[in-house]
């Protein structure tokens, strides 16, 4: 008995969805970001891993990308971000907006 080509074809998409993210970690302290930049590979979705490791509420937040997260002292959480186009995306702190803004480069 022959299976239809659209399940083989759901099969492999389904397949490459099960396939882990490339995964980045993002230390976030008291309006700092290690590390300051990210480079990541363009046009694939991947995760971040997010440790606010300061003393006070933490925000990653990108204009760009459209995400927002907000950590309380000691969280740690994750972000995963579309497939980017090459170029450098800004994030920044808003509980520290005075101080510099961290990059996601996408080479």
């Amino acid at each position: 008995m022959h299976r239809p080509l659209a399940l083989y074809a759901l099969l492999a998409c389904g397949s490459a969805l099960a396939a882990p993210l490339p995964t980045y970690e993002l230390t976030l302290q008291d309006g700092h970001f290690t590390p300051a930049q990210l480079k990541v590979a363009a046009g694939q979705r991947f995760k971040i891993v997010l440790k606010n490791i300061g003393q006070g509420p933490a925000e990653f937040e990108s204009t760009p990308l459209r995400v927002e997260k907000v950590l309380s002292p000691g969280v740690t959480t994750f972000v995963v971000i579309h497939p980017l186009k090459p170029g450098a995306y800004p994030f920044f702190d808003e509980f520290n907006s005075q101080l510099p803004e961290g990059s996601i480069l996408a080479e």
